[in-house]
């Protein structure tokens, strides 16, 4: 069985299963548990195969609130239900709701690993173990996509493209990015984001620094092996890549290429000294290990990764997850995330845990096919390697008290939004609005969404404005953001029947950015959709800082330095900064094609291949005629046409 990208929507009705998931009889109806009504379950339990695969626990209202995934899912399943069988609380009290089981049926153990990982991402389902998206932490993108790739920092994991590479989260950022800088002085790499002249590489190819990506001095083939050297420093794989490195310096030297030679020797004492100050004492420091510890509270779960290759710690990586699970299957959860995502050369040979995982076996296994070699997991008790997960233990503690810190901060604020709008909980998930444009032309929105008082990334969104009657010259910030909430919660005035409460995609408020007009507006538009009574709405205008609420025509009585004013007010300014930000994008996007729109034959597509691959317009004007047939999609007859109308006769 192949996992492709693309997962099957699981968020369906049970008439709708395809053939290899199998259903209940009378599944449109609504059931008791399956705890409640035993000839059904074991009905249920019995059509569930003995081979591998994923399954899925939905309740009364046809929501997933579990993924698994087992080498057996007859016996996996089927230990869920015995009553001799030992659960936690929170799974006891999941098995008291479930009402459905699905199954999916793959051929290996692997297969059911990968798509559990992509079923959990899709899903976020509320029992299951779920890593928070830490913006704390940054990677290393390489950018394998493109013909020279780039290596840089971020705190975003969901950008690039699916060749692109991450490695980390690393918890020392300092660290990291000496790291990175050393790199880029060892080897030779592209030091610009942008070239400095149009027509000759800049100092730094003088230096020896850059190999002239700008220019092209270097083939995209010779660069990228370059940058596979500096990917093996972020894998662990510094020992490694200096023996190979010293294999080619000899080389060199017999050859009489001594300054080849002299070169690779930097590379190799650069090497060297980067790793210094790294050592970590083990007995055995050929074992390339990993170790793993967690530090939890009643909230909160932080979990250290340290990465150990021939005795030196060359990695430090942190994780933070819901603490509601048992310690084993959290570091379970980590470790399979984070090696689906590595290279088979990264995975080591010994993971030493903290806690016993409860599928400790299988994952051994699978990580053991991927690597070609016996992987171990172990939990040890005793001696050297217990006292390196004790030290890990301690750094995640660290951690703890630096994200405990944190969240009391964010709870604080909440409490005081809470109170200052009348919520009867917390705003858990608070949405913030914002219309940008220049008089009307390109008209956008950005919707921002905030969980437990941080950004939450992965949920924002672009809106395009279709009004007609926003046009250049012409704007209506009411009707846009009009417009704007009838798309985001059209859904729900379709469907009545979509859960609100514990829904993750439903708001427990939005705020507006604006006054009075601008909140009257959506407050109308959602009375139309008859969803006012169930959404609460706000509006936060930017002179005074003032808070209205619907039917109110006088503003909250509220302090500017607020607890919950400020995290209002961090919610604006990031919509805003999102808003504008794709606002600018749309108009440069716009100017730059309105050029070419001039061009016969040039359309939008064709536009955007010729501006993905040249950059910029100067870039298109300066192109020879053979440069310009060989971009994407543009051939020797198009070619010509751009050729002549930049270089008219």
């Amino acid at each position: 069985m192949t996992i492709n990208t693309t997962l099957p929507d699981l968020n369906r009705f049970p008439s709708e299963t395809p053939a290899n998931t199998a259903i209940a009889p009378n599944a449109d109806r609504i059931q008791l548990p399956l705890v409640k009504d035993p000839e059904r379950l074991a009905a249920r339990l019995k059509e569930i195969p003995p081979e591998p695969g994923v399954y899925l626990m939905r309740d009364k209202s046809d929501r997933i609130m579990y993924i698994g995934k087992s080498r057996k899912l007859r016996s996996r399943v089927r230990s869920y239900f015995r009553q001799a069988q030992k659960l936690s609380d929170r799974i006891a009290m999941m098995v008291r709701q479930v009402t459905e089981i699905e199954f999916i049926v793959t051929d290996t153990e692997s297969e059911a690993l990968a798509l559990e990982a992509n079923l959990i991402k899709q899903h976020q389902p509320y029992f299951n173990v779920l890593l928070k998206d830490d913006k704390k932490y940054p990677y290393v993108c390489v950018t394998w996509s493109e013909d020279y790739p780039r290596i840089f920092i971020t705190r975003n994991r969901r950008i690039g493209k699916e060749k692109d590479k991450f490695y980390g989260p690393y918890t020392d950022s300092g660290l990291l990015r000496n790291i990175l800088r050393l790199s880029k002085r060892i080897f030779a790499l592209k030091q610009r984001p942008q070239p400095l002249f149009k027509d000759r590489p800049c100092l730094n190819y003088d230096m020896g620094r850059c190999p002239g990506v700008c220019q092209k001095l270097i083939t995209p083939e010779e660069y990228r092996k370059t940058v596979q050297k500096v990917a093996m420093v972020f894998q662990g794989r510094s020992q490694e890549l200096i023996e190979i490195l010293t294999e080619q310096m000899h080389k060199s030297a017999e050859e009489m290429n001594f300054e080849s030679a002299a070169r690779i020797r930097d590379q190799i004492a650069g090497l060297r000294s980067l790793n210094a100050n790294q050592k970590v004492s083990l007995p055995d420091d050929t074992v390339s290990r990993d170790a793993i510890a967690l530090a939890a509270n009643e909230q909160h779960a932080c979990i250290q990764l340290f990465q150990i290759r021939a005795g030196q710690l060359v990695g430090r990586l942190g994780f933070v997850a819901d603490a509601h699970a048992e310690p084993g299957a959290i570091l379970q959860r980590v470790l399979e995330e984070h090696y689906q995502t590595a290279d088979d050369v990264e995975i080591p040979t010994e993971i030493l845990v903290q806690h016993e995982l409860p599928q400790a076996e299988m994952l051994a296994e699978v990580l053991s096919d991927r690597k070609g070699r016996k992987v171990t997991i172990v939990a040890p008790q005793r001696a050297t390697k217990a006292e390196l997960i004790e030290m890990v233990e301690r750094n995640a503690e660290y951690e703890l008290q630096r994200t405990q810190k944190l969240s009391d901060r964010n709870t604080q604020a909440m409490e005081d939004l809470a109170a200052i709008v009348d919520l009867p909980d917390l705003p858990r998930r608070i949405e913030g609005y914002d219309i940008s444009h220049i008089q009307g032309s390109n008209a956008v929105a950005s919707q921002v969404v905030f969980i437990d008082g941080l950004p939450a990334k992965q949920y924002y969104r672009h809106y395009k404005i279709k009004n007609p009657t926003v046009t250049a010259g012409h704007s209506d910030d009411f009707a846009s953001l009009a417009e704007v909430i009838r798309r985001r919660f059209r859904k729900y005035a379709e469907d009545p029947q979509l859960p609100r409460v514990g829904n993750p995609d439903w708001p427990d408020l939005v705020m507006i950015d604006g006054g009075k007009g601008q909140l009257s507006s959506v407050v109308a538009q959602l009375q139309e959709m008859n969803l006012l009574d169930e959404l609460r709405v706000v509006s936060l205008a930017k002179q005074r800082e003032e808070i209205f609420l619907p039917g109110e025509s006088q503003p909250i009585e509220t302090e500017a330095e607020q607890p919950g004013v400020q995290l209002l007010r961090r919610l604006r300014d990031e919509a805003h900064r999102f808003a504008v930000t794709f606002h600018r994008q749309q108009r440069s996007d716009k100017l730059k094609r309105s050029r070419l729109d001039e061009i016969p034959g040039l359309g939008y597509h064709r536009q955007k291949q010729l501006l993905a691959h040249f950059r910029s317009i100067d870039y298109i004007r300066q192109a020879s005629l053979e440069q310009l047939a060989q971009a994407p999609g543009i051939g020797p007859h198009l070619a010509q046409e751009i050729y002549n109308y930049f270089h008219p006769a």
